[in-house]
């Protein structure tokens, strides 16, 4: 059941948190369409796309990035206004516990948190895929896949290669392919190039020879053209990054899945996008304890110290998480550490100020 205190510090969590979002929300919208105005005019960008496929799909997104900061900030402020009116001192005055006093943030927190889970996992990705068509036909210039020397293992028994993936014309360049039985090669294909075929939605090869191994000797066959029902797809090579974005957990779990299994490299990116929609919600719980802890002590100055010290940690947890984030990509950290290495620091930190908090 919830007490009176209860419903008030919940109604000043959650009222102040939804505030301050749709806030910050107006105005990177605006500063958004400041910014793109000039492509959504040269594009001509219909209007109805503009409002509803691309910013009624634009704010849940980055709702759901900034909740964690603002969660600590709003935790920051309503605290320190209620320290500040002296609310605190008459909670713990009638004998409730600072322990106790601690549920009704925590139950706010749990709120957000699931808000958050579900939003970064389910909601979002469909969104993400009606904002990023948007930007794609809009905003952002052609793919370019950079990647050189592409390895890739289509199933347990078919390799492949090429040099490099000219995702504008769906080509890749010094293609080859190797079929095994086990761990014996048996057949071995080189060729110029491979073209995706949209007609006929298969693979065409350029001036290719097969190398057959036989028991009784090695078979070679010439060919200029041969159509190949190889299983994978443009999209394979020429996807953003941020197309990941698209699929919610239960799919890019298997995607990562089969990336793997066909031994793609680079796919650190895509396990840091995955760990994040888990440890991002339990951010939460960690920045209310820290918030309360800094702010419900009464300090001469008012809220303004509790909130630029709040600022200062809040961007300190974003430039770790970044830092940590880059860490995975770029080297052999692993990625569900780098994500949780941020969480289990001011987790550290939550609890020393805890302790230390008035009671």
């Amino acid at each position: 059941m919830f007490t009176i205190l209860d419903r008030y510090i919940i109604k000043k969590f959650l009222g102040t948190f939804f505030y301050s979002i749709v806030l910050l929300l107006s105005i990177i919208i605006v500063f958004d369409i400041q910014e793109k105005f000039d492509d959504f005019i040269e594009k001509k960008a219909p209007l109805n796309e503009i409002v509803f496929d691309y910013y009624v799909n634009f704010a849940p997104y980055y709702a759901n990035m900034f909740m964690f900061l603002f969660i600590f900030i709003s935790v920051i402020f309503f605290t320190s206004k209620l320290a500040g009116n002296s609310e605190i001192i008459a909670i713990l005055s009638a004998g409730i516990s600072f322990k106790r006093m601690l549920v009704p943030y925590f139950e706010s927190a749990l709120l957000l948190a699931v808000l958050s889970f579900v939003l970064s996992a389910y909601v979002i990705p469909p969104a993400n895929e009606v904002r990023l068509k948007f930007e794609n036909t809009y905003i952002r210039k052609a793919y370019v896949n950079n990647s050189l020397n592409i390895h890739r293992q289509i199933d347990d028994s078919t390799r492949i290669y090429m040099r490099n993936y000219v995702a504008q014309s769906n080509i890749g360049n010094k293609f080859s392919w190797e079929k095994y039985d086990g761990k014996v090669l048996k057949e071995k294909l080189m060729s110029d190039n491979i073209r995706w075929d949209t007609t006929i939605h298969k693979w065409k090869i350029t001036n290719y020879y097969i190398r057959y191994i036989l028991p009784g000797g090695d078979s070679i066959v010439t060919g200029r053209v041969m159509d190949t029902a190889i299983a994978m797809v443009p999209t394979d090579f020429n996807t953003r990054l941020n197309q990941v974005e698209t699929l919610n957990s239960d799919e890019l779990n298997e995607y990562i899945e089969d990336q793997i299994r066909r031994g793609s490299g680079n796919i650190e990116a895509f396990q840091v996008e995955s760990y994040k929609r888990i440890a991002y919600p339990f951010a939460c719980f960690i920045l209310t304890i820290i918030g309360v802890t800094l702010s419900c002590k009464k300090v001469r100055g008012g809220v303004g110290v509790n909130l630029g010290l709040g600022l200062l940690l809040s961007f300190s947890y974003i430039l770790f998480m970044e830092i940590f984030t880059q860490f995975a990509i770029g080297s052999s950290l692993p990625p569900l550490l780098a994500v949780w290495i941020p969480n289990i620091i001011y987790s550290i930190i939550g609890v020393i100020l805890y302790v230390k908090a008035p009671k």
